[in-house]
């Protein structure tokens, strides 16, 4: 399976921005779409996941800031990031788990929120 992530850059603090990631390949369906993020020196986190029926999760930290959306016609998922703030910035991953609970994630596309 390939995640193919894109939409990362740099952002001002209040600011919005929206990532995506095309999967491909051999993916099984249904399967649980969604995104992670790594700051220098942390811990990969959760971000937001989404299960083939729409329903989602998110991280503490980002719940009511950011929203995660798939389109199972483009095989793509999306995460609208808005209100921005610094401890935003991060790596983020796509990440997807399928029907036989394999998991594969994408390259990873930094997020830079600074003024």
């Amino acid at each position: 399976v390939q995640l193919q992530a894109s939409g990362g850059g740099l952002v001002q603090p209040g600011g919005s921005l929206r990532l995506s990631c095309k999967i491909s390949g051999s993916f099984s369906s249904p399967n649980t779409l969604g995104w992670y993020r790594q700051a220098p020196g942390t811990q990969r986190e959760l971000v937001a996941i989404i299960e083939w029926d729409g329903s989602t999760n998110y991280g503490d930290s980002v719940k009511e800031r950011f929203a995660v959306f798939r389109d199972n016609t483009k095989n793509t998922v999306y995460l609208q990031m808005a209100s921005l703030k610094a401890e935003d910035t991060a790596v983020y991953y796509c990440y997807y788990r399928g029907y036989w609970n394999e998991v594969d994630w994408g390259q990873g596309t930094l997020v830079t929120v600074s003024s």
